[in-house]
């Protein structure tokens, strides 16, 4: 019997690739999605991609979507306590591990364990110390698909908005840009790829700029 996880899902290719791995690994059952919702603008945190568009995603996946509702302006603690109260939720069910889709850097690592520790549970890192450019490559290979969703302009052109992540792309990022984008420079959205029953339709809304990030809105297309 496989033992159950659930994966911490921000709508991004890090997220689907370590979902591709988690589910190709014949070691653990997916019992379901979770991610964290801005409540005023009713959008994943960060990436700022519309929940809507979420639900969409696990849908295609066939998977839940557990959703931790975040206030406007939340500090850590409340962040946590939030956090926690699900994962104690999570834990009840008997699941002891939540797969994340970090690649190298060791402070987010360190909070992962830290948080998942207070409730028993442990992290899973499928891509963990890969090499970012061969992720993203392998990615592109594997057939996902996705669009860029935001971007440091402080790092990269804000023209890269609501470009499709391809090899042109890759190939055309600024010198000092992670393939990956693992150090913030820029977020995506997956519409397609082989974990999913079938492709998201999306269209592009215009492009806000918020301190030195750019967002490309992605709307429900039809389909």
């Amino acid at each position: 019997m496989m033992e159950k996880v659930i994966v911490s899902w921000s709508g991004g290719k890090d997220s689907a690739l370590s979902l591709y791995e988690i589910q190709r690994s014949g070691k653990y059952q997916v019992a379901s999605l979770i991610t964290s919702i801005n409540e005023h603008h009713d959008r994943v945190s960060m990436h700022g991609v519309r929940r809507e568009m979420l639900e969409q995603q696990a849908q295609a996946l066939g998977l839940p979507l557990i959703k931790i509702p975040i206030p406007m302006d939340c500090s850590e603690e409340e962040y946590e306590s939030r956090l926690m109260g699900v994962l104690n939720q999570v834990k009840s069910d008997g699941i002891e591990h939540v797969v994340f889709g970090d690649i190298f850097l060791e402070w987010i690592k360190e909070y992962r364990e830290k948080n998942l520790s207070r409730v028993g549970m442990t992290p899973i890192l499928p891509i963990w110390g890969r090499d970012t450019r061969e992720l993203a490559q392998s990615f592109i290979a594997l057939g996902f698909k996705a669009v860029i969703t935001c971007v440091n302009t402080k790092a990269m052109p804000e023209d890269f908005l609501g470009r499709v992540f391809d090899e042109h792309l890759l190939a055309e990022l600024p010198p000092k840009v992670d393939p990956g984008g693992e150090n913030g420079e820029f977020h995506s959205f997956v519409f397609a790829g082989p974990i999913f029953q079938e492709s998201i339709p999306y269209t592009l809304g215009r492009a806000v700029f918020k301190d030195s990030y750019g967002f490309r809105d992605v709307l429900p297309g039809k389909g």
